[in-house]
């Protein structure tokens, strides 16, 4: 009976590796957990359980049956969520090597078991033992990684600001594949020679350290270098605030000033019209009316936001750039506010620097932005272009360097990562970009504290 379950034991171990490569992305699964289980296990449990009767049947390696099993969960692993495939299958590879130096273990601890218990030579790798040995400590090994793989892994595998991050990782857990793989010697016998036992199992222990210690350190690092991004994001939402506000104190002391001459200004308007002098009062009514400053500043509740657009309105109205916003957008949002200004202020700077290159008679930017059925939050730019859109396979080129375009990459990621969409259209000499962020159902207190819808309209 040992050696039929032997085998299957060996092959089971797929189970704890595929539940730990789904901790970090359980927020993207395509299914709930509860189809996913349903469908997945009874599969790979049929696929253990053929694979490892076959190898007992006809006494081979399970080698080529650990294979298949492992491609097919990355297969199945990659299929099910809604993730790059440089993340799912960085994770899948980091998932791997774990297993990989544990399965180096495993098999030092099985060739001591032979020599112990005075074994043939000519046995499996993987005694019953061994395989006892294996599941236990790959199923202690995920249920030890379960906090930090749900919180810092996770955090880095949401955050957007690094993602060419994940092009390099994974040559770190393939180089300790590789390395375990080498490891292996071809006959069993060679472990049983001198003190070959003793080197290969400081060596397994080794990487395995060597894995987490360098895992470890590329988080602490990736870490780091998001919370620097994250922050300087922040400061140039801060600056925004701050020239909002100057142009808010400007134009605010403006109308102070126009009151403070109010009266003198109606003096002499009661002077012309006793003079009866028509064409000199429509002159100083017209000079005196364009003096009053525009007040109409205020596009929405949410603070953040309300910077963003008022900070590109200003660059707008100084370029001569009709600005057209209408925002419903109330002061706790649905969304992530950072990540709300990021889709904000990369449609904006795209829209301004579009209409720069636009002829003036043509230039127009308009927005608009609410909350739908408390969750869903929309987000519509509109701008005139004149200048060619390079696009393939919907990836947009960048009109300022021969690369593809950062920005609508950025809100495509930032749409994707809230579970929503995105879309970017062209034609008729306007280009559209229509965004839905998805978010958390918004307390009760503040579900019906919208604003009113704003329109503000200038050149």
């Amino acid at each position: 009976m040992k050696d039929v379950l032997r085998p299957v034991l060996e092959l089971t171990v797929v189970f704890p590796g595929l539940l730990l490569a789904y901790f970090p992305v359980g927020s993207y699964l395509k299914l709930s957990p509860a189809k996913l289980a349903a469908g997945a296990v009874p599969l790979l449990l049929g696929l253990c359980l053929g694979g490892g009767l076959l190898c007992y049947h006809f006494g081979i390696s399970t080698a080529f049956s650990v294979l298949l099993i492992t491609l097919t969960a990355i297969f199945l692993y990659r299929r099910t969520l809604r993730i790059s495939l440089w993340k799912s299958g960085t994770i899948a590879l980091a998932v791997c090597a774990v297993f990989a130096c544990l399965n180096s273990l495993s098999r030092a601890v099985g060739t001591a078991i032979v020599i112990r218990m005075q074994l043939p030579p000519d046995k499996p790798w993987f005694c019953f033992g061994a395989c006892i040995f294996y599941n236990a400590v790959c199923w202690l090994i995920t249920a030890a990684a379960y906090y930090p793989a749900t919180h810092a892994v996770r955090a880095m595998v949401e955050d957007d600001n690094f993602a060419q991050t994940w092009y390099v990782f994974w040559v770190l857990p393939m180089v300790f594949i590789l390395l375990n793989l080498f490891m292996v010697p071809r006959y069993q016998i060679t472990l049983q020679t001198g003190r070959v036992l003793q080197v290969y199992i400081v060596m397994s222990i080794a990487l395995l350290f060597l894995m987490f210690m360098f895992n470890a350190i590329f988080l602490l690092m990736a870490n780091s270098l998001n919370r620097n991004a994250r922050l300087q994001q922040e400061n140039q939402f801060l600056s925004m605030q701050q020239q909002r506000y100057e142009s808010l104190k400007a134009a605010i002391e403006e109308a102070r000033q126009a009151r403070h001459d109010m009266r003198h200004q109606l003096n002499q308007i009661s002077a012309l019209a006793e003079a009866g002098d028509l064409d000199n009062l429509k002159a100083y009514l017209a000079k005196t009316v364009s003096r009053i400053p525009d007040l109409d500043m205020n596009f929405c509740e949410n603070r953040a936001a309300d910077s963003v657009v008022g900070y590109y309105c200003a660059l707008a109205k100084r370029e001569g750039v009709p600005f057209c916003a209408k925002l419903d957008l109330p002061q706790v949002l649905p969304v992530d506010e950072i990540d709300l200004c990021l889709v904000l202020s990369n449609l904006l700077e795209n829209a301004f620097e579009a209409s720069l290159r636009t002829a003036p008679a043509r230039r127009k930017i308009a927005i608009t932005a609410y909350v739908h059925a408390e969750r869903l939050l929309l987000v519509e730019v509109e701008n005139a272009f004149d200048s060619a859109v390079h696009e393939k396979s919907g990836v947009f080129r960048s009109s300022k360097r021969r690369e593809n375009g950062i920005g609508i990459q950025s809100v495509r990621h930032i749409a994707e990562k809230t579970g929503g969409a995105s879309t970017f259209t062209h034609q008729n000499g306007v280009f559209s970009a229509k965004v839905m962020l998805c978010g958390e159902k918004q307390p009760p207190e503040t579900a019906d504290s919208t604003t009113e819808l704003y329109g503000k309209c200038g050149k």
